[in-house]
């Protein structure tokens, strides 16, 4: 059923007006565009998004929404290096008037039951547990037992104050790291209190997350107990 609500979705574009853009954090940017009255999505949710306003090879690519539905606002947040590819010099260039097109939304990384849930954001990979924890939030989902393990080498790390804030208004413990075997540490406590009555959501850059799904693994999850989102060219 998932799969053939994906395929329906792609087929319904819309064009999203563009609002602003900002740097985030050092090459991290924010892009923020309407959102038409009839395009909504689940929390952790992405799209198809294509450079409209310039011809360029590679037009569309895949995006994690970071933001929520109800914050009214389709919310794109990405890693631009000092080289970036043709869509990204593209939606770095837009302005007031642009509008950029939209499929989807598709894919099933989201919250989807009431258990013990552990996210696992690595980098970039922060994004969608950005729009699941507001979700969260305005659904004052107080008793949902969920966990943030977040491993960046950088710090801040990306939306600390935000998620500082929400941690306080809601029941989700965040946990910044910042060494990979920090972040083991912290799911062999996650495993011993959850073990397979957990559900593990994973989002950050290939080699991130396929050395952490392996991790879980071996330390017997099961396969269907593990989501994946994988953030490519990072």
């Amino acid at each position: 059923m998932a799969f053939f609500q994906d395929m329906v979705s792609i087929f319904k574009k819309r064009e999203l007006p563009f609002i602003e853009s900002f740097q985030q954090s050092a090459g991290v940017y924010t892009f923020r565009f309407e959102k038409a009255e009839d395009v909504t999505w689940k929390a952790g949710q992405h799209g198809l998004f294509t450079i409209t306003h310039q011809k360029i090879k590679d037009h569309t690519r895949p995006f994690t929404i970071a933001s929520f539905p109800e914050e009214g606002i389709i919310q794109l947040t990405m890693k631009v290096s000092e080289q970036p590819s043709e869509f990204k010099k593209a939606i770095l260039s837009l302005e007031d008037g642009d509008t950029i097109k939209m499929a989807g939304p598709v894919g099933s990384f989201y919250l989807k039951e009431n258990t013990p849930t552990v996210l696992i954001a690595g980098g970039i990979g922060i994004t969608p547990f950005r729009s699941m924890i507001k979700q969260i939030e305005a659904d004052h989902l107080s008793h949902t037992q969920v966990q943030l393990l977040y491993l960046e080498s950088t710090k801040p790390h990306l939306f600390q104050e935000e998620l500082d804030d929400l941690a306080k208004k809601t029941s989700v413990q965040v946990t910044y790291l910042d060494q990979r075997d920090d972040l083991n540490k912290a799911l062999d406590k996650c495993i011993s209190s959850y073990s397979n009555n957990g559900r593990f959501f994973v989002a950050g850059p290939k080699s991130m997350v396929a050395a952490t799904t392996t991790y879980l693994q071996s330390q017997n999850i099961r396969k269907r107990h593990i989501k994946k989102d994988t953030f490519y060219g990072y």
